[in-house]
């Protein structure tokens, strides 16, 4: 079982829709057995699957030791594919966490028990964006960072951070084996020169990381979520998703 956390601090990168979209992809496979957890009080992932955020159903009670994580997880409408949702009561975490000494080794702990299980190859963690407490706990985490970045000038500057939070927390001795797996390069248009520039300078310094896969701006992927659906789902012959089983078939590759 691999853990891979689903970050950047910076908000509207296309995170989110990431996270739901890669996930439903490697589940649609019929082969992969995916885990999502959402980790932001926003329940965006949530909501995005169709699922309405309850009270007591995200990882706080787990996370403060009132639960176990088992019993959080949900099946969804794909075979393949659970979620442990969220709700805003997680934000409260971020207080709690912070005055404990163990705040960004605690999420480890707790992943621990799926990995004993073995129930699943893959576990998602939809980050926030922001590097609060819930961020720094998933980078600590997860054997493998994922970024999902926009072509655009602010997102060069937002992945310089979040790359040096990750060393950071490599280097403390949280996290020693972290990595970053890949940058997947989000809202993509083909028809500017701006978007060129910024997939053409992230690959000349990330030449091993960056995905071939771009995913392309799409009205679709935007609407998707509004509707609790995934992009193949609602679009499933269109540009987003064919970016994302596109995205999911490398995501693989890159692994065997």
């Amino acid at each position: 079982m691999k853990i891979v956390a689903i970050a950047n601090q910076k908000g509207g990168v296309g995170k989110t829709t990431t996270s739901i979209n890669l996930s439903t992809c490697l589940a649609a496979l019929g082969k992969e057995k995916v885990l999502l957890i959402d980790l932001d009080p926003q329940a965006n992932a949530t909501s995005g699957l169709g699922f309405t955020p309850q009270p007591e159903a995200s990882l706080y009670d787990v996370l403060i030791g009132r639960a176990i994580i088992n019993s959080k997880v949900q099946d969804t409408r794909f075979d393949n594919l659970s979620l442990i949702p969220s709700d805003m009561e997680l934000a409260g975490v971020e207080v709690e966490l912070a005055q404990a000494d163990d705040h960004l080794t605690r999420l480890r702990s707790v992943l621990s028990r799926l990995r004993e299980s073995s129930d699943y190859d893959w576990v998602f963690l939809d980050c926030p964006p922001s590097l609060g407490v819930l961020m720094t706990s998933a980078l600590a985490a997860a054997d493998e960072l994922l970024i999902p970045l926009q072509c655009e000038f602010f997102g060069l500057e937002g992945l310089a951070k979040i790359v040096h939070v990750q060393e950071q927390i490599r280097l403390s001795g949280a996290n020693p084996d972290g990595r970053i797996e890949g940058i997947v390069m989000t809202m993509f248009d083909g028809r500017t020169n701006l978007s060129k520039q910024v997939v053409e300078q992230v690959r000349e310094h990330f030449p091993d990381e960056v995905y071939q896969t771009v995913i392309r701006r799409s009205i679709r992927l935007g609407e998707a979520p509004s509707y609790g659906q995934a992009i193949i789902e609602y679009n499933g012959s269109g540009q987003g998703a064919v970016d994302y089983r596109s995205l999911a078939q490398e995501f693989l590759a890159r692994h065997r």
